[in-house]
């Protein structure tokens, strides 16, 4: 499922980020424009509640249901850097997929892929044993899930080793490095925040599969998924405009096959 330039490429965006009364992403208004849906797992947000909630949604809205699998660190939103043993990793993985899937069973969807979040994301870029863990986890909740991840990535290589389907992801809102991996949110211009730049971003993903990089250059970022986090100031607003221009631009917004 790895894909260059495309006429057709998945919207996605991180949903069910809260955790009691706290709510930081309009999970039902990004639903009626995203066609997949990263529900946050309860390790660096979300709770039952929450993710029952959202898979019901999602369900209805015919939005497909995906896993994502963090660190064990909500009071960081799973961003801190942490090591975990392997073995201990493997099996929070699959207990994060494993939780999901009551939910979206009982909605009448199911989890139809997995993507790590935050820290752990941009770990398994490099890392190849905490990737191998992030594997092994999904392997033991379900072996046929597709694993979301950045092309090029440690993560996506062990997938393929392991016989997993892997969907490659580009970011609009995030900046890009010269070795087309994303710029360390400590560093300044980390995240994009000029709404007309993201869009133009969106549209130059998906039709030529390549970015604007840090300093200029110009880097290929091939995706089958294009992603807008949630929890981005007006992320409704940008995710509609990002998907008008899409379509305007004659790519079509589907889930990936």
């Amino acid at each position: 499922m790895t894909r260059s330039a495309t006429t057709s490429i998945d919207l996605n965006a991180d949903l069910g980020e809260g955790f009691g009364h706290w709510r930081l992403t309009d999970d039902e208004q990004l639903l009626s424009v995203v066609t997949s849906a990263n529900v946050a797992c309860g390790f660096h947000a979300g709770d039952p509640a929450i993710m029952r909630r959202v898979c019901t949604l999602a369900a209805e809205r015919g939005v497909r249901i995906g896993a994502q699998v963090s660190y064990r660190d909500l009071a960081g939103f799973g961003r801190r850097a942490m090591d975990v043993p392997s073995a201990e990793l493997a099996a929070e993985v699959a207990y994060q997929i494993g939780a999901l899937e009551i939910f979206a069973r009982a909605a009448g969807s199911r989890v139809s892929y997995v993507k790590p979040h935050g820290a752990l994301y941009n770990r398994v870029v490099h890392d190849e044993e905490q990737a191998a863990a992030v594997v092994e986890g999904v392997l033991l909740a379900d072996a046929r899930l597709p694993v979301l991840g950045l092309p090029g990535s440690r993560l996506l290589a062990a997938a393929e080793r392991a016989g997993l389907p892997v969907v490659t992801e580009a970011f609009a809102d995030r900046a890009y490095t010269s070795d087309a991996t994303l710029v360390p949110r400590g560093r300044d211009g980390a995240v994009v925040s000029d709404p007309d730049a993201v869009v133009a971003r969106a549209v130059s993903m998906a039709l030529d599969g390549s970015v604007v990089a840090e300093y200029g250059e110009r880097v290929a970022v091939g995706a089958g998924s294009l992603c807008l986090h949630g929890d981005t100031p007006g992320a409704v607003d940008l995710a509609r405009r990002v998907r008008s221009a899409l379509e305007a631009a004659g790519v079509e917004v589907a889930a990936f096959s």
